[in-house]
């Protein structure tokens, strides 16, 4: 069978070997330790695994790596810049949008997806679009509000209360022993 030998993960070229067939998951938290991407239903149902490939949502559980071999691949892990965490993630510890943090990567990546492809979703649009993200724990309306704080940030970056956005190091940690070191 084809072996696969690199990703472009997070705008890194990544070396690997790995089975073409081997899904994107497995070779993304196994062989290059980014595992904020979880494995949950393992059937592409849930979301906890969503990363974005080329900019588009992708159930990485089902997702055999062949299909992203030279395409652009997504993790939470690469949506921190310059030591800023992206708006949605800054939305998402503001309006208190995990509990337990599960399904908060694949929430935030397809979020972000939505996000890119429109300035100002509405509440339906955002339901739609979400579909298939599951919260386990029901923070629905958080995540809803996170998004459109989100894309408020985005379309006014200088409107965000007059703050500036914190280091990704610090505004995460606090949040992290919270939330069980979601992000």
């Amino acid at each position: 069978m084809p072996r696969v030998q690199s990703l472009d993960v997070n705008g890194t070229i990544r070396r690997i070997d790995a089975d073409s067939a081997r899904n994107l998951l497995s070779v993304l938290r196994d062989d290059l330790d980014l595992t904020g991407s979880k494995y949950a239903c393992g059937e592409g149902q849930c979301g906890a695994c969503t990363v974005l490939i080329n900019g588009q949502p992708a159930r990485s559980c089902i997702t055999p790596v062949s299909v992203a071999e030279g395409k652009k691949i997504t993790t939470i892990e690469g949506l921190e810049q310059d030591g800023r965490l992206h708006p949605l993630q800054e939305a998402f510890l503001e309006m208190e949008a995990m509990q337990c943090g599960f399904c908060t990567a694949g929430m935030i990546l397809s979020g972000v997806a939505l996000l890119n492809g429109k300035q100002n979703p509405s509440d339906a649009e955002i339901i739609g679009f979400m579909q298939g993200n599951i919260c386990r724990c029901g923070t629905y309306p958080r995540i809803v509000a996170a998004i459109h704080k989100a894309a408020e940030a985005l379309r006014n970056p200088e409107s965000q209360s007059g703050n500036d956005p914190s280091p990704a190091t610090e505004s995460a940690r606090p949040e992290q022993a919270r939330m069980g070191g979601a992000l």
